[in-house]
């Protein structure tokens, strides 16, 4: 427990400082990363997110996965090499988030065209139940079927459509868990014979399985978003992608080295 290695414990004191100070000393909201088309996208935030925590829960589940995992890659790679990899699988993972929410938005942003274009009420509590997730006021839905032809519920759910697809294409992504992701994934790789014990599982498990199986748990809430999930999964694959791509790059590397 007290062999933490050098840089895993100067990235959790930077986490947890800037966790406690982020509210107090700057607005989340400015390194935060947004939606490449947002107005408040600056291209910072692809690195700053990752120095941002939305709770203590937040916080406390990455940077234990990072005080777990983290020094054992420190001390194959060095410090140097393992900052290098934090910070790429944390950028690449951002990638892949943004990536995806561009085709969410996409697909958000034609379907509010096609209601402006021809508003029903049947078309418009079919967008808030596919884009909003039953998170808007039932009573004025029920008044607009009853009058359907009735010129100022039409224009208020014009604006009600516009307003869920500005406030969707402004929410912001933070953690470091893209990072954290790709540090699993290259501890499954480079000891995929280690056995693990899971606190809420209490039987060994092979790293290589563990990662496996988070993968796909990962990958299968990606494409099937419970309502309320407010989890980035496809940062989390991001993280996961760029790592093995970068793991693999450097195996090749080293071994070409050697020979």
């Amino acid at each position: 427990m007290f062999n933490i290695t050098p840089m895993v414990r100067n990235l959790l004191i930077i986490n947890v400082v800037i966790f406690i100070l982020q509210d107090r000393l700057f607005s989340t909201g400015q390194f935060a990363l947004y939606h490449f088309g947002s107005e408040f996208f600056r291209p910072v935030q692809l690195f700053t997110h990752m120095f941002l925590h939305g709770g203590w829960a937040h916080v406390f589940s990455n940077m234990f996965s990072l005080f777990i995992f983290g020094p054992m890659l420190e001390r194959f790679w060095g410090p140097q090499r393992f900052l290098a990899f934090y910070l790429i699988t944390g950028f690449g993972a951002s990638l892949l988030y943004s990536g995806v929410r561009a085709y969410e938005l996409s697909e958000v942003r034609e379907d509010a065209a096609k209601y402006i274009e021809a508003p029903t009420p049947m078309s418009f509590y079919n967008f808030l139940e596919d884009h909003y997730e039953g998170r808007y006021e039932r009573q004025f839905v029920v008044e607009y079927r009853r009058n359907p032809d009735n010129t100022t519920y039409i224009e208020e759910s014009k604006n009600a459509v516009r307003q869920v697809y500005n406030q969707l294409e402004n929410v912001p992504m933070l953690g470091a868990s893209g990072a954290v992701f790709g540090i699993l994934m290259a501890f499954g790789l480079l000891f995929p014979n280690l056995e693990l014990m899971l606190l809420f599982l209490p039987v060994p498990i092979k790293a290589k399985y563990f990662v496996l199986l988070y993968g796909a748990y990962e990958l299968y809430s990606g494409f099937n978003r419970m309502p309320g999930d407010n989890v980035a999964h496809f940062a989390h694959l991001g993280g996961m992608l760029f790592a093995y791509i970068l793991v693999r790059m450097w195996q090749r590397s080293d071994y070409q080295d050697n020979y």
